[in-house]
Formats: structure tokens, C-alpha cells, sequence
């Protein structure tokens, strides 16, 4: 007796949920076999008013203690980076040397801000990469938070505004097969999640912006549901695995751009069998509200003088009406 041939849909449709599995492996299979000789920091008190300076000042004790194990193996772009990082007043919430490394700093005054802006970066951050893309440091989570304090500041002199670079999870590689799917962005949103909720309890009457790059857009489209956020801005966005604005289940303003230089643009905006992250964030259908980016290429939103990044401080700010749209 032979067995019938399934129809070629559903054979198609098996292949790619296979591919799928073997994406979800390999995936897993990469983070786990990394062999890490950084230890694992330690517990950290509740976020709270009291706390802030006993994470600061512990997160740096865990810098310097992954400072000595990077020059003992000779990880030198660790070195390189961690002495960046430790240069004295700039502050730490959280920071893991593990893997690729996490950490996420503060720019302002978190407990009393009036405005809260969360910078989620995107794929190839790392925290070596935290602070230095050659000679692009508005293309990197700390950089670019600076630059994002700085436009503010000019915008709006003595703003109150607090700046947050979050590199809570760990993103893809651009080569990786993890780059379509959204395995590292499952993780990366209940973190977020967590880690919002921590701010609103922190400071309960700021107004909080998450601005989310690149693969960064695909965390915050998971983690936004319900989330006391005022405003999302996603630039340079594959997809926020989501139809539409109204998908997200967000009462916030939902912000989109994408640079006329950005290669973001040649990828298919397609979900299937957990590949793809859905409809274009800029697209008309999505119902975003597109701001101007001028011809920004994909690193280039929080550059110094740049319409992208004055509308993004603009819309840190809450400044909604002096946001520039696209034409």
C-alpha cells in the first residue's frame, strides 16, 4: 500500500516549520556551547530610590572583577571596552560579562525625571560593541544615548529627561540564522517587560518613550501589551511582529522611520512559521505615525544634526507636535 502525497501546501508548509526547528537549535545549540570564563554576577537589590546607588556601585565592582579575568585571558576587546565603560561617573544597573554580555546604563536622574527615554538596540550589540563602532558612536547603545541627552538638552535646556541604553538581552548576529526569527526577541521582551515595570515602580509619575532599533523594534513590538510606555518609536525596523499599530495592544503613541539609505528597506516583510517579523512598521498599512529620517543609513538615526535624531529627542521629550513627518 503506498501513502498518498500530501498536497504541496502542506508539504510546504512542513519544510519551512522544519526549517524553523532547525533555526531554534542551532540557535541554542551556538549560546550554550559558548564556553564563558566570566563569572556570574551577583544578586542585585530591588530597583528603588534606596538601591540606585547600591546597584551603581556594585555593577562596578562586577566591571572591575570582569576587567581583571579579561587581561588574565586576554580578551583585549573586553579590556578595551570595559575600560571605557568604568571611566568614573557613568552608571550601571545591571552589567553581565557572560557571553556576549549585557549591561544597561543611566544618563540623568531616574528616580525623580519627569520623562524616561529606553534606547533597545539592535542586532551585532555586544557589550565590546556597547560604546564603539569605529568612528561611529552615535551607532552604538552608549553613544548614541549620549547623543540622545545631548539633542534633548539643546532642544529644551535644564530637561529633566533620563536616558536609558538597554542592552538587557542578547541580540543576533546580522550573519546569524537568530537575525529572522524571534527566539532572541522572546527573551529580550520579558526582560523589557520587567525591566519597565521596574522603572514605573521606581518612578511612578515619569512619561516613558522606549525607542527601539533595528532587531530592537522586534523586542519592544513583544514587550509593549499593556505597558505603562506613553510613547514607541521604531527606526530602521525589519517588523514589530505585528500587523499593525493596533496589534501591539498599546495605548501609546506608536512612531516609525526608516532612513532613504537604509538597507532595512530590501527586506521582505513577511511572518511565517516563525520566520519573518510581519508588516512594514513605515508602511501605510501598519498605521504608524512616520517621522522624517532624512537619508539615514541603518546606523545613522541618532547622529549628531541629523532630522532623525532631533525627532527622536522630540519625541522623548513628548513634544509630539514638533515632530517632522515624512513626505
Amino acid at each position: 500500500m503506498t501513502t498518498p502525497r500530501l498536497p504541496r501546501t502542506r508539504a510546504l508548509k512542513r519544510c519551512l516549520a522544519a526549517v524553523a526547528a532547525v533555526v531554534a537549535i542551532w540557535v541554542t545549540t551556538l549560546g550554550a556551547g559558548r564556553v564563558n570564563m566570566y563569572a556570574k554576577p551577583g544578586a542585585l537589590p530591588a530597583l528603588s530610590v534606596s538601591t540606585l546607588a547600591v546597584r551603581y556601585k556594585a555593577n562596578r565592582r562586577a566591571m572591575g572583577a570582569a576587567l581583571q579575568t579579561a587581561r588574565r585571558i586576554q580578551d583585549f576587546a573586553m579590556v578595551r571596552s570595559l575600560s571605557r565603560l568604568m571611566v568614573p561617573g557613568r552608571r550601571f544597573l545591571f552589567f553581565d560579562a557572560r557571553g556576549t554580555g549585557r549591561a544597561v546604563e543611566v544618563l540623568g536622574d531616574l528616580a525623580h525625571a519627569r520623562r524616561v527615554a529606553i534606547l533597545v538596540p539592535g542586532a551585532d550589540t555586544t557589550v565590546t560593541t556597547f560604546d564603539d563602532r569605529g568612528h561611529r558612536p552615535f551607532a552604538t547603545p552608549g553613544g548614541g544615548a549620549r547623543a540622545l541627552l545631548d539633542e534633548a538638552r539643546g532642544i529644551e535646556p535644564g530637561t529633566d529627561l533620563a536616558v536609558v541604553a538597554w542592552l538587557g538581552y542578547s541580540p543576533p548576529k546580522v550573519t546569524s540564522p537568530g537575525v529572522i526569527t524571534d527566539f532572541r526577541a522572546d527573551t529580550g521582551a520579558a526582560r523589557l517587560r520587567r525591566f519597565v515595570t521596574d522603572v514605573h515602580r521606581l518612578n511612578p509619575s515619569a512619561d516613558t518613550t522606549l525607542l527601539c532599533h533595528s532587531y530592537g523594534s522586534v523586542v519592544c513590538g513583544e514587550a509593549v501589551r499593556g505597558l505603562p510606555v506613553s510613547d514607541v518609536a521604531a527606526f530602521g525596523s525589519p517588523g514589530m511582529s505585528a500587523s499593525s499599530a493596533a496589534g501591539l495592544g498599546t495605548r501609546a503613541r506608536v512612531w516609525a522611520a526608516r532612513g532613504t539609505a537604509d538597507w532595512i528597506g530590501l527586506v521582505p516583510h513577511v511572518r511565517m512559521f516563525g520566520l519573518g517579523f510581519g508588516t512594514d512598521p513605515v508602511s501605510p498599512t501598519f498605521g504608524a505615525r512616520v517621522f522624517a529620517a532624512g537619508s539615514a543609513g541603518h546606523g545613522d538615526y541618532l547622529k549628531p544634526g541629523s532630522v532623525s535624531l532631533r525627532n527622536l529627542a522630540l519625541i522623548a521629550l513628548g513634544r509630539a507636535p514638533q515632530v517632522t513627518f515624512a513626505g
